[in-house]
This record gives C-alpha cells, structure tokens and sequence, in this order.
C-alpha cells in the first residue's frame, strides 16, 4: 500500500528562497522601472539582484553612490516608497536647473542600469514617533519622505487620523496627484488638501491658492495643536511653517523635519575650508593642544596634527585623502571609519547604528579626536 505523499506537486523543482533583510551598509541594486510623476519629476524602483526585504522606516533615505563624468558622486535621497512593499524600494527625483545628479538621472538612469546604495539610515521617520493623529506637510518634492509614511499608513490599515497638506507651485506640478486622491477615495481617516502658488492659463483647479498660512491651516486642520506634525520641503517653505507655528505656541517637540546638509560639491570646498581654517588655527596653538591622528588607508598610513575641534573627515583631506559624504552632519552615513585607537567624540544625526559604534565606527564628518586617533578607512 502506499501512502499518500504530503508534498506539494511540483516541490521537488522549487528552490528554497534565502531572503535577506536591508540592514544599514554598501548595497549593489538595479533599476526596475521609471515612472514620470510629473512633468520635471521621476521615479525610479530599485531591486536587488538577489532577494531582499527592504525593511525601513518610512521618512528614512539612502545615499546613491554613482559615476559622473569619471568622478565618483554621493547624492542623498528619501525613500518615496512604503516598506509594506518589501522586495523593492523608490526615489522620487525632480529636475532642477544646475542639478548635477538630478540631471543626470533623469537623462541617463534606465531600466536594467546598475549602482551602489548606502542606507537606509534617517532619525526623520514616522516609526520612532508614534502618534494616532498626524499633519504631514509638504513643499515641493519635500513630498517624498512624507507620501513613504501615508502610503505606509494606508497600506497596513493603520488607525491613525491623517491630515495632509501638499505646496505645489501650479497644478501641473503636483506630484503623486492620482494616487492622492485614490487614497482619500479609500479610507475616511486621509484628509487631502492641496495648495498651488498659482494657476496658468488653461488650468482648471479647484483647491486652495496661494501659500500655507495661518488661516488656511486652521480651516483645514482646526485640531493641529494636538497633532504630531512630520514637514519636509524647500528651506523657505520649513521656515515659515516653522515660524507660524511657533507663533500659535505650538509644542516644538512634537514637530519634525527632514533637512539635508549641503550638496557634495559645497561639502568638499567646505571641507577644504575648514582645513585651511583649522590649519591657521592650529599654528597659533601650543603643540600640547594638539592631537595626532594616524590614516591607514590602502595599506599606508599617513598622518596629521589636528587641532581642538576638527573632525577626522578634515585631518583626511588635509592628508589630501577623499572619504566620500552626501549631507556633512552625521545622517547619511556614507563616511564611516574605524577607530584603532585613541579617545574620539561623535556628534552623529542617525547615520549609524549602535552595533557600529560598538564595533568601533564613528562618522568622520561629525567626530573630533580627544586624543591621539589611530582610524582606519
């Protein structure tokens, strides 16, 4: 007699699924598609090339690091998708005038084309500040960071009260506009409002003009005091939201904000500055306030005298060594060393996890020796 088999038909030719799960680090992903949001904004999906879970925290972004004209170049961007879509992960990418990576990206990445990503890391993020009733504000494509939480919001069913007010310039400027209005199509607890500076000529538009101001925000949200507020967009746009709400005596602690630190280009001629700067500093100092650091990189090692005050990112460069970063602030991640030895001080911004700082990684653009250092890039 023969007993029944408890196997699936056709599991013999099945391969088991080894799935990884995105953990903070140097990844190798390839571009699965390009959407056209609108008409100077794109996205673009990536997905590894062997499976992987890309868990984050929605608010949270990566750094891309790419080859532009022979030179390597780190820009930061935020995850415009929700992890509730695990296996791939997107970037929402506006054109701008002079934009050396945006530009490039949108003429040059296609399906198929492959790159390296650092991340995910970002203290900006819907998960460490829990709340049942939110206002997520947005500029410009400063819409990304906060479109990954409500998607994230819609997606998993969540009970929490959105309220969410969206600045475009024109109507042909709104980004993710269809999916928008899906969503408040959906569910009750989504409430839309979009704002547009100005209508051109032969627009239709129905919503509110102008700018977001006092007397729009409590038609809209007349509870705002009581919400957790998440704000991402142009620095004129955070400030002035800033400001009125600090001006309605709103409680500052419960507001958040996504800001990036200077482009690359204007990171190094900082860098070098502050060397230059440093360097003066230190030749009218005794030589007992000064610290030695020590590089080793690519088997050499070099090194340096600091001064009281300066990162480790500036004693590389004064050692004309290039130690790639993409915000200059501790929160992309992208410059992480090892400390071999020596007493250091790390003023990071959520670029690095405390398994890092345990193993003995610090950020260099954010890290002052106290010591004589011994690092390791």
């Amino acid at each position: 007699m023969t007993t029944p088999s408890t196997v699936a038909p056709g599991a013999d030719y099945l391969a088991p699924v080894n799935t990884q799960t995105w953990v903070n680090g140097r990844h190798s992903v390839r571009c699965v598609k390009v959407i056209q949001e609108a008409w100077d904004v794109r996205t673009f999906c990536f997905m590894a090339n062997q499976p992987v879970m890309f868990f984050f925290k929605p608010g949270q972004f990566v750094t891309l690091e790419l080859e532009i004209d022979g030179k390597q170049v780190m820009r930061s961007y935020t995850i415009s998708s929700s992890p509730s879509v695990p296996y791939s992960f997107s970037i929402t990418v506006k054109r701008a005038p002079g934009g050396l990576v945006s530009n490039w990206l949108h003429d040059n990445m296609k399906v198929g084309d492959e790159l390296a990503v650092h991340g995910p890391v970002g203290n900006f993020n819907c998960i460490d500040f829990p709340a049942d009733k939110v206002l997520l504000l947005s500029g410009g494509v400063g819409i990304t960071p906060v479109m990954s939480m409500a998607r994230w919001w819609f997606d998993s069913n969540a009970e929490v009260d959105m309220v969410f007010i969206h600045s475009a310039r024109t109507p042909r400027d709104l980004i993710y506009a269809r999916e928008l209005d899906h969503m408040a199509s959906r569910v009750d607890n989504f409430n839309l409002n979009l704002i547009v500076e100005r209508v051109e000529n032969g627009q239709a538009w129905h919503g509110y003009r102008g700018y977001l101001d006092a007397i729009k925000l409590e038609m809209i949200a007349p509870d705002f005091m009581d919400r957790e507020i998440f704000c991402c967009g142009p620095t004129p746009y955070m400030s002035a939201v800033k400001k009125l709400l600090q001006e309605k005596g709103f409680d500052m602690s419960r507001y958040h904000e996504e800001a990036f630190g200077a482009t690359p280009s204007d990171v190094e001629e900082e860098a070098i500055e502050n060397a230059e700067v440093a360097q003066e500093a230190a030749d009218a100092l005794n030589s007992e306030d000064m610290h030695r650091v020590e590089v080793i990189s690519s088997g050499m090692t070099m090194s340096v005298q600091v001064a009281p005050g300066e990162t480790l990112h500036n004693a590389a460069a004064k050692l004309n060594l290039h130690i790639p970063k993409a915000c200059g602030m501790g929160i992309c991640g992208t410059c992480k060393v090892h400390i071999k030895e020596g007493e250091t001080h790390m003023e990071a911004n959520g670029g690095i996890t405390d398994e890092d700082v345990a193993d003995g990684y610090v950020l260099s653009c954010c890290t002052v020796a106290k010591s004589d250092v011994v690092f390791e890039y």
